[in-house]
């Protein structure tokens, strides 16, 4: 593998003094909370708000303020949204029996959270796309209590008109101007007008991710997300162009994202290097998007289209577009990335915001054991089973022997009772107290003590 581009190594991980400050935080709103969140409020956003839920009335403000198409183009990409969580919600099944052995019924149920919170990021750019991916399967899975929040503008006490209407077209039940690591600590600890939830997902700068972090247990969350990252398989049939326009999208996201490609052309390598050039002489984002292109841009030349594979893998990348000819024969043999997109057509942009699919997917090589935010974040596969007398005397013996094997004489009792009390129904020996006073009798010997 060479090197054509180097980028710096990852981002650290939370040190000492973000931890720290995070942790002071989330202390903070534990014991002060409401006014703990005016406080921050005002120091951090410069916020005149003292409450924090946002008015009817001021989503219906909002929603004027969005031009007539803008409002269009929020519902179109909704109900792409929503058709694709609709087709995933009824890919999951219920069991309701299934029976290994005669007597014994298994099953499980396919059940919603109760409570959700979306933190929808404000930062540099109204993130209202956010407040779509997040909401939007959430009600799909059928949570009953949708909540949002979203930090204000800067020197107001209003969330961005935007992100507002999106809330609103997604079905959000409650909205709340708030953002940072104290939202995500009263949405996990509740305060005095805040009821905490259940789980919390979305996004959010490192203060929020390391508030997710130290919360975690107490509420649920999607997974611990870093910069925005994106990897490019090439080969030489692929368009220099579109490869630099598609690394531009994701390094304008943040001066700490990640923009890779891996090819077998280092021609297509050179041009992709010039490419990116032209584009930031022009590019409205530059500022940001230089300073990640050029502390952690990166091209590598792979040998061979089987050892760029290997890298993607490696890196199990947020997203990973496939520019080469026939990019449906590598589907197979990728298996780590948070959401994939094949051949010329199909850009990192368009999952961002309209195609369906979610934009809320794991970083830093999380995407090797967790896929995105999806209608099934929101929900949870719960077990139930059913034993008929028969079904109990088959399993009670060995469940004892088990139960014995591991030293755990009451689980053994719990299992043997059951003989004794409902009978043998057939099962070894000549009858339940023989049987049950004959098992326990050899473990009680064998048993340490």
């Amino acid at each position: 593998m060479e090197v054509i581009k180097a980028g710096k190594g990852g981002p650290a991980s939370a040190d000492g003094q973000l931890c720290e400050a995070v942790g002071a935080i989330v202390e903070d709103v534990r014991r002060h909370g409401d006014e703990a969140l005016v406080r921050y409020g005002r120091k951090f956003d410069g916020s005149p708000r003292e409450r924090m839920r946002v008015l009817p009335e001021e989503v219906e403000a909002a929603c004027r303020e969005v031009s007539g198409e803008e409002l269009e183009d929020i519902r179109r990409a909704a109900e792409n949204i929503r058709r694709f969580a609709e087709a995933q919600r009824g890919a999951l099944r219920e069991i309701p029996e299934f029976s290994p052995i005669p007597g014994v019924f298994l099953g499980h149920r396919v059940i919603p959270v109760q409570s959700c919170c979306c933190y929808v990021p404000g930062g540099s750019y109204p993130l209202y796309s956010t407040a779509l991916m997040l909401a939007i399967p959430a009600r799909t899975a059928g949570v009953k209590r949708v909540v949002a929040c979203s930090p204000v503008m800067k020197g107001t006490g209003s969330i961005h008109p935007k992100t507002l209407a999106a809330l609103s077209v997604a079905g959000v039940d409650e909205i709340y101007a708030i953002g940072g690591a104290q939202a995500i600590a009263a949405f996990a600890y509740g305060t005095e007008r805040i009821a905490p939830v259940d789980l919390i997902v979305g996004p959010g700068n490192r203060y929020v991710a390391e508030a997710k972090r130290q919360c975690y247990g107490q509420v649920g969350i999607d997974f611990f997300a870093g910069p925005s990252e994106v990897l490019i398989l090439a080969d030489a049939a692929a368009d220099a162009g579109l490869i630099a326009l598609d690394l531009l999208a994701q390094c304008e996201h943040d001066p700490t994202a990640r923009g890779t490609v891996v090819t077998t052309d280092r021609a297509l390598a050179e041009r992709v290097v010039a490419e990116v050039e032209r584009c930031l002489e022009t590019l409205e984002t530059a500022e940001i998007a230089r300073r990640s292109w050029e502390d952690y841009g990166e091209i590598l030349l792979a040998g061979s289209m089987d050892e760029a594979v290997a890298v993607a893998n490696d890196r199990a990348p947020e997203h990973l577009e496939i520019h080469v000819e026939n990019p449906g024969d590598l589907m197979d043999s990728l298996y780590n990335y948070g959401s994939l997109f094949l051949g010329p057509y199909t850009a990192e942009v368009f999952g961002d915001y309209a195609s369906g699919t979610n934009h809320t997917l794991p970083t830093l090589r999380a995407a090797r054991y967790t896929g995105g935010v999806w209608v099934g974040t929101f929900l949870k596969v719960c077990t139930h089973q059913r034993l008929t007398q028969e079904g109990m005397a088959s399993l009670a013996p060995l469940v004892s022997r088990l139960a014995r094997g591991e030293g755990l004489i009451a689980h053994a009792n719990a299992a043997e009772g059951r003989l004794e009390r409902y009978g043998a129904c057939g099962t070894e020996g000549s009858g339940t107290a023989s049987w049950v006073s004959r098992t326990a009798g050899r473990y009680l010997r064998l048993s340490p003590g």
